[in-house]
C-alpha cells in the first residue's frame, strides 16, 4: 500500500493556527518567523483562515487573532475520550489476567459514562455493558471512586447537584453526613466498592481512581459475583492489578500529552 503524499499546504495552516492559538495577536511577520515561510505565503494563510471564518485581522493594530469558530474544532474531542484509547490496551490485559470484566468511564454531567469495556471479551460477564452505558454516581463503583478522588469543591458541586436531581437514585446526596462518610471510607481504602442488593444480583464492583499528572481522570472498575468469590479473595486478586492498571494508564496518558506538546511547533 503506498502512502499518500501529504498536502504541504494544509499543514502550513494548521502550523499558523497553532501559532495564532498560543498568543494574543501576532504580525504577519512573527508568524513567518514560528513557522519558517515567507512573509508573502505567511500572509496568504493568514488571509485564507480569514476568509474561512477562523481568524480576523484587527484594525487596531494589524494582528491577528482567532474567532470563536476554532472552537467547533475541537468539538467530539476532549481528554475523557483521548484516555479512552490509552487505556484499551490496559484494560483488555487487565481482563486477561482476571477474566472478570473490565471497564473505564469518566464523569459525564452527574454520572458516569462508560468509556471502554472488556465485556465482550469476558466469559464471566453475565450482563454485557458497551461504550456508552450510563451509571448513577452514588449507586455505581465508577461513581463513588470518583466521588471519593476529585477536589473537595468538585465534589462538593457534584454532590449539590446530586442532591436537587429529581432521579430518586441520586437522593442520597440530600443526606450528606453518611454520603461524607461512606466517601472518607473510600479515600482510606484507596478503592470503591458497590453490592448490589441480593434482590437485585449477586454483583460486587471495585473501582480505583486513574490519575494522570495529579489529575483525576477516569475511574477503573472490576465486576464480579460475590457467590463465586469472597470480598476479602476479590481485594486480594483484583486490587494490586487494578492499581498497577491505573498507574500504567496514567502514566501512559502523561507520556502521550507531553509527546504531543512537544511536536508541536516552536513556541507552543
Amino acid at each position: 500500500m503506498t502512502s499518500t503524499r501529504p498536502i504541504r499546504a494544509l499543514i502550513r495552516g494548521l502550523d499558523a493556527l497553532t501559532i495564532l492559538n498560543l498568543k494574543d495577536g501576532v504580525t504577519v511577520s512573527e508568524v513567518a518567523q514560528e513557522i519558517d515561510l515567507p512573509r508573502t505565503t505567511t500572509y496568504r494563510i493568514l488571509e485564507t483562515l480569514c476568509h474561512a471564518g477562523y481568524a480576523y485581522r484587527s484594525d487596531s493594530d494589524e494582528k491577528y487573532r482567532l474567532t470563536i469558530m476554532v472552537r467547533g474544532l475541537s468539538d467530539g474531542f476532549d481528554d475523557e475520550a483521548w484516555i479512552t484509547q490509552t487505556a484499551k490496551p490496559f484494560i483488555y490485559e487487565l481482563c486477561r489476567e482476571i477474566v472478570w470484566p473490565v471497564s473505564i468511564a469518566t464523569l459525564s454531567g452527574t454520572s458516569m459514562l462508560v468509556r471502554e469495556t472488556t465485556d465482550h471479551q469476558s466469559p464471566l460477564a453475565v450482563e454485557r455493558y458497551g461504550p456508552g452505558y450510563r451509571v448513577p454516581m452514588l449507586a455505581s463503583a465508577s461513581g463513588l471512586a470518583y466521588l471519593a478522588f476529585c477536589e473537595k469543591t468538585h465534589r462538593e458541586a457534584l454532590l449539590d447537584m446530586l442532591a436537587r436531581s429529581k432521579n430518586t437514585v441520586d437522593h442520597p446526596a440530600r443526606n450528606r453526613a453518611p454520603v461524607q462518610k461512606l466517601l472518607l471510607e473510600t479515600r482510606e481504602r484507596g478503592f470503591s466498592i458497590h453490592t448490589r442488593p441480593r434482590r437485585v444480583s449477586d454483583l460486587t464492583t471495585f473501582s480505583v481512581p486513574v490519575i494522570s499528572d495529579g489529575r483525576l481522570m477516569a475511574a477503573l472498575t472490576v465486576r464480579f459475583s460475590s457467590t463465586a468469590l469472597t470480598q476479602a479473595a476479590a481485594i486480594e486478586r483484583f486490587v494490586p492489578r487494578m492499581r498497577r492498571a491505573a498507574d500504567q494508564i496514567g502514566s501512559e496518558f502523561a507520556r502521550q500529552r507531553a509527546e504531543y506538546q512537544n511536536a508541536q511547533p516552536s513556541g507552543r
